[in-house]
């Protein structure tokens, strides 16, 4: 066993770990803490500089074997000089990174030697934004204010006023880094470099006098945009709208992009599914005896929409009809749609229609009453009406450990399911113990 294990919990692996378990556990902390998908978290350079250089540590035979046997000491001196640790020396975290994933998945940064992470491309604005099923139905086209940040007219993105130059930075000595000592574990200390907070890892820095008067010496100012976006008939829930190049502008970079994400509203009436909508409509008891031929609902796009159901159909509680062609349109091909399954719910007349029928009439017309059960029980009691709600009694808790009664023993058994009784007093009086009956 290695005298420390400090790099191996840093990866989430165990010292005997193989080659290939080590290398993977790398790729996937790695894509976890990279700092260009943990932007608003300060310490996730930091973690990935360390799990790079625990990575570069145990990936060889060599410094791996003299980590096992001395620890952090192996890796001092002639023991091997391990990455992110006493000095830094060795390969590049981002080169670590390029080795395993490929070029392709630099997430948007550019890891030089020296200066740290230099942006390929402008930082993306994500934005959501509300839809109605409406919306998504017939289509859309949105226009809006938007502010955004753009290289600044005046010093054309350099910051500063007429010639003037900036300075190298004091704080990290024009390198863009420092060096910073964290904690591997108990003793163990470990150094890596990060972006100088000064000069924002530029190395260099405007005096205040030299400053552009408009941008402040900050390279871009803020102006007011007007974009326009098209939500296309079928787009689904979550689906992204780019605009491609209208993000924030840096100087020296392509700008970001500008992304809204549709998050669909609910609707009291219409229920998505896919390329399916449904609903439920209501009729009556004669409509469900007798058929119907009428405007059952309004639609998304404001039609009306008329259906006669078959003659001689009875329609029953629960039944649901499909109207084809008439769900959501299909994305990029609006002319095709989905289905409509229509749910069909019967409304019971009321007391008061009652009151004003010929019960006798009516009770000829409907199908006969079930008779009374044949054989007869024995016993027959008659129990009053009352009405209730069903989901008053599924709602009720059932509680498992309330007492019971026993009929098979006779016995009432309490909450920890032994039974229950008492004695009247310790002596032997030759009477059986009262069982308690509620």
């Amino acid at each position: 066993m290695p005298v420390e294990r400090e790099l191996y919990d840093l990866l989430g692996v165990a010292p005997d770990a193989t080659q290939d378990e080590i290398k993977k556990a790398y790729r996937n902390k790695a894509r976890e803490h990279h700092p260009d998908k943990n932007p608003d978290d300060p310490t996730a350079h930091q973690r990935f500089q360390e799990m790079a250089a625990a990575y570069e540590i145990l990936s060889s035979v060599e410094t791996r074997e003299a980590y096992d046997r001395y620890g952090m000491e192996g890796m001092s001196g002639g023991g091997g000089g391990g990455p992110g640790f006493s000095g830094m020396g060795g390969m590049d975290p981002a080169d670590i990174f390029a080795e395993l994933f490929g070029a392709s998945m630099n997430f948007g940064f550019d890891y030089g030697p020296s200066r740290g992470p230099r942006r390929t491309k402008g930082q993306d604005s994500n934005i959501p934004y509300e839809v109605t099923l409406e919306d998504l139905y017939n289509g859309k086209t949105v226009k809006m204010n938007m502010e955004k940040e753009v290289v600044c007219g005046t010093c054309k993105g350099t910051g500063a006023k007429g010639n003037a130059k900036p300075k190298p930075c004091i704080k990290c000595e024009g390198k863009g880094w420092t060096n910073v000592t964290t904690a591997l574990g108990p003793s163990r200390l470990g150094t890596h470099r990060a972006m100088c907070t000064e000069c924002g890892g530029q190395g260099e820095k405007l005096r205040e006098k030299d400053r552009c008067k408009k941008c402040k010496g900050n390279k871009t100012v803020k102006e007011k945009t007007r974009q326009e976006i098209y939500i296309e008939r079928g787009m689904a829930d979550r689906q992204r709208i780019v605009l491609a190049g209208a993000g924030d502008e840096e100087p020296g970079i392509p700008p970001g992009d500008v992304i809204f994400t549709l998050k669909t509203r609910h609707h009291e009436s219409f229920e998505r599914s896919g390329n399916d909508l449904l609903t439920t409509v209501h009729i009556t008891l004669s409509e469900a005896l007798l058929g119907f031929s009428r405007i059952l609902l309004t639609h998304l796009d404001g039609r009306g929409v008329h259906v006669s159901s078959p003659p001689g159909k009875i329609i029953k509680p629960g039944d649901s009809i499909i109207l084809r062609g008439e769900g959501m349109p299909v994305y990029k091909t609006p002319d095709h749609k989905g289905n409509l399954y229509v749910m069909l719910e019967i409304d019971m007349p009321d007391e008061s229609w009652l009151k004003t029928i010929d019960a006798q009439a009516l009770a000829g017309l409907l199908p006969p009453k079930k008779p009374e059960m044949d054989p007869k029980p024995a016993v027959v009691d008659e129990v009053p009406f009352e009405e209730s709600d069903i989901v008053d009694v599924r709602e009720t808790p059932f509680n498992a450990s309330s007492s019971f009664f026993d009929h098979a023993t006779g016995f009432q058994f309490g909450d920890d399911g032994e039974e229950d009784w008492e004695d009247e007093d310790d002596e032997d009086d030759g009477m059986e113990p009262e069982c308690r009956t509620q």
